[in-house]
């Protein structure tokens, strides 16, 4: 029983992340933003070798994309 009601609150919350990106010009941009760091750090993490200035750069990448992360997660809690 606990599983299903598990899956189901993960459906109510992938159906209020679509209905936000559409409703939510805020919750939008920095579900974009977000997506965007990250494959910005995927790339970064692929080098063989980092230089001082990209380790810097991911610490600064996820900073900004935790920040982002926070941002979504204030306006999911508004309509939950």
């Amino acid at each position: 029983m606990g599983s299903i009601g598990g899956k189901n609150e993960m459906t109510k919350e992938e159906e209020l992340i679509e209905r936000l990106m559409r409703e939510s010009e805020a919750f939008a941009k920095a579900k974009q933003a977000h997506a965007g760091l990250a494959r910005q750090l995927e790339e970064l993490e692929k080098k063989t070798f980092l230089t001082p200035q990209d380790e810097l750069d991911i610490k600064i990448l996820k900073k900004k994309k935790l920040a982002y992360k926070d941002q979504m997660e204030r306006i999911l809690n508004q309509f939950r």
